[in-house]
């Protein structure tokens, strides 16, 4: 059994990938915007970057599912869909 805690708050996390976002430009990339962050808020580089790499997957099928949503005149149910996801049952 592995054990997992969730020691940042998810408001500390959003802010924390949003910093990586926001200052990769300043930095030679974005593993060094990554660490830099990460020392100052105490978590490992790792740790942040699988955070910005979650956060990277679900923009691009974000963009994904508008462009498609666009081109069938469907894009109501995709902004709903990604509000608020539908659920498989078991």
């Amino acid at each position: 059994m592995s054990k997992t805690t969730n020691k940042f708050s998810p408001e500390v996390r959003a802010r924390a990938v949003r910093l990586v976002l926001d200052h990769e430009g300043e930095h030679t990339s974005r593993w060094a915007a990554v660490s830099s962050i990460a020392a100052k808020i105490g978590c490992t580089a790792q740790t942040l970057h699988e955070w910005v790499k979650k956060v990277d997957v679900r923009l691009s099928h974000r963009k994904t599912l508008c462009v498609a949503s666009q081109r069938t005149g469907r894009w109501l149910s995709a902004a709903v869909y990604l509000s608020d996801p539908p659920t498989t049952a078991s």
